[in-house]
């Protein structure tokens, strides 16, 4: 297996036309904006992608125009999760024909399977290609099933391309419990924050970052991730809060509120696909008066 340092890695929207249905020519500016910005890789389509609202097929035409856009400039990363093993599997097959470098799976959608089913789950679709393999632990949206250090082990014997844990619990004492004991294991095993909360996790360990929020303010996240590539923390911790401030002000709006941000900051992608809701006028509204109150942001561009 080719080890895959996936480093500052963009998760971007996928954009809608007011008919819901993908705008791929947003899509090429939104790319082309990401790379500008700074993106080291791209990880494509996320949830906040709306991965779960487009079809099989979509997911596929998606993939297939990331792909021919980004055209090799960077490493491309497929999420290919889905609730039935089989249909991720295809995903992984897909991706890796396509030119993916690596595959992300989070736990089976809707379903809450034991131990040993979640292990399997993994390990088929790890198998359906020999590209790095990453499991995305992202709980809070995906509540039931609890992963551990047990399962990971398990996972290290069983497939020889389980590159590493996309962590986005926060629970840092998870975090370090599976860092120390699996890379006994798998020395070059990886940790990966799922968010843009880096100093800890890269207290940790992890030296790449998914980050949805370059969306919005890419430069401060650039220049965050390069100095917590220094590992020094000290000098990242304003960056830090606030990131975390525009972390906090988007989850308190709500799923909505990253494309109804982009909007503000002169990049429109269009509305979420039902049965998501965007802002209402006046939450949209209260989330344009507090995005104007961070300071940090008046060093952002504008547009495209």
């Amino acid at each position: 297996m080719n080890t895959l340092i996936p480093g500052l890695v963009h998760t971007p929207v996928t954009p809608f036309t007011d008919d819901l249905k993908i705008d791929y020519a947003c899509l090429e500016k939104l790319l082309e904006f990401h790379l500008r910005s700074g993106a080291e890789a791209i990880a494509t389509p996320m949830h906040v992608a709306e991965s779960v609202s487009l079809s099989d097929v979509e997911q596929r035409a998606h993939f297939d125009f990331v792909m021919k856009q980004v055209n090799g400039r960077v490493p491309v990363l497929a999420h290919v999760s889905d609730a039935a093993t089989g249909v991720a599997a295809s995903r992984a097959d897909y991706a890796q024909s396509k030119g993916a470098r690596a595959i992300i799976c989070t736990t089976p959608y809707y379903w809450t399977p034991p131990a040993a089913m979640v292990h399997e789950h993994f390990a088929q679709v790890a198998k359906a290609a020999k590209i790095a393999f990453y499991v995305f632990y992202t709980p809070a949206e995906m509540s039931g099933t609890k992963l551990n250090t047990d399962l990971m082990l398990q996972l290290v014997n069983s497939s020889s391309n389980f590159a590493g844990l996309i962590d986005a619990s926060m629970d840092w004492q998870f975090m370090i419990n599976i860092i120390s004991n699996v890379q006994r294991t798998r020395p070059e095993f990886q940790l990966l924050s799922g968010n843009e909360y880096m100093v800890s996790a890269g207290a940790v360990g992890a030296k790449s970052m998914l980050t949805p929020m370059a969306a919005i303010a890419p430069q401060l996240i650039k220049d965050f991730f390069s100095v917590c590539r220094t590992e020094k923390y000290f000098e990242a911790r304003k960056m830090q809060e606030d990131i975390a401030s525009l972390y906090q002000l988007l989850k308190h709006h709500g799923f909505a509120s990253l494309k109804a941000a982009m909007h503000i900051m002169g990049r429109d992608c269009g509305i979420a696909r039902p049965p998501l809701d965007p802002l209402s006028p006046e939450s949209f509204n209260r989330l344009e008066k507090s995005l104007h109150g961070l300071s940090f942001l008046n060093r952002e561009v504008k547009g495209w």
